[in-house]
Formats: C-alpha cells, sequence, structure tokens
C-alpha cells in the first residue's frame, strides 16, 4: 500500500488535506457515502443518504455525533456535505462549515483532496487533528487492511492528543 501522511494547509476560514490512497475512486467514493464502510475509518455509527439535501449523520468517536447535509454528490469523483456538531461543540452548529472531498484517480491510486470550509477560527485546529487522524484510517481500510479500534474512542486518549495538536487548552 501506498500510504502517504495527510498534507496540510490551512487559511483562517479553512482547512486542506491531500493524501494517496491504494484504491479506486470508486472504493474510496464508497467510505464516504456507505454507512458500513463510513465506520471502518470514521465513527461508531453513521447515517447517510448520500444525495444533495440527504443527511450526513456520523458519530466519529462516540462522544459527540455530527450533523449535516449532503449538497453535492458526483461519482466516483466529488462528495460535498455540510459539518457541524448536533451539541454545538468549537463553535460549530450543525451544518454551519462545509466539507469538500475531490477524488482523482493517479495509476492506481486515488488522490483525496480534502478541504474544510468556513470553519471559526477557534475550530481550526480541533478539525485539523481530526482530519489528521482520520484520514489515513481511511487510506487503509479502503485499500483493504483493518485499522484497528479507534483509538479516539477512549475519551482520555482524545483529549491527550487534541491538546498536544493545540485544539485544546493545556491541562490546568
Amino acid at each position: 500500500m501506498a500510504e502517504m501522511p495527510a498534507e496540510r494547509s490551512e487559511t483562517e476560514n479553512a482547512i486542506e488535506h491531500e493524501i494517496r490512497v491504494a484504491a479506486s475512486p470508486e472504493t474510496v467514493f464508497a467510505f464516504f457515502t456507505d454507512p458500513g464502510r463510513m465506520v471502518q475509518w470514521m465513527g461508531t455509527d453513521a447515517t447517510l443518504d448520500p444525495r444533495p439535501g440527504g443527511v450526513c449523520r456520523i458519530n466519529p468517536s462516540g462522544h459527540a455525533a455530527m450533523l449535516g447535509a449532503f449538497v453535492e454528490v458526483d461519482p466516483p469523483r466529488r462528495i460535498v456535505f455540510t459539518w457541524g456538531w448536533e451539541e454545538e461543540t468549537f463553535s460549530t452548529p450543525p451544518q454551519s462549515t462545509l466539507v469538500e472531498v475531490s477524488l482523482t484517480p493517479e495509476g492506481e491510486e486515488t488522490v483525496v483532496h480534502l478541504a474544510h470550509r468556513r470553519l471559526r477560527p477557534q475550530a481550526v485546529a480541533f478539525h485539523r487533528s481530526g482530519w489528521e487522524h482520520y484520514l489515513p484510517r481511511l487510506a487503509l481500510v479502503a485499500s483493504g487492511a483493518d485499522a484497528g479500534l479507534d483509538s479516539w474512542r477512549d475519551l482520555e486518549i482524545v483529549t491527550r492528543e487534541l491538546r498536544a495538536g493545540g485544539a485544546l487548552p493545556p491541562h490546568p
């Protein structure tokens, strides 16, 4: 499997990541639109109705659920959905931000470009840490490997990692 670490860039209101996945765009696309596949890399449960206006609800680590809606679904090239937290977390209410995913074939691999837009400045570090945690898991499962149990299901681990990444204030 050819996996590269997620590269990132950010501006005040957006985060961008790019990662290579050893799988076709069709395979990777399914990991964003099929609930059973989604929870293999992100989520304890997911409700996905991949059509414009359809629900996009994911509980990434079992601690808080994200609620959004699909905006654009163009198999197997592009998926756009809104993102926010059911119980507002990090100044990100339901459907307040936008996640754009483009899938570009490159040989036997797919280049996944993810842009998370409309983030409030205080939410950037948190969401950057989340995508840096989850996108490598996507690369593993989409290539046929097992990502294993998500360490972020343990609240102590996720808190420690978010603090280390600057997404949470240091422990008093």
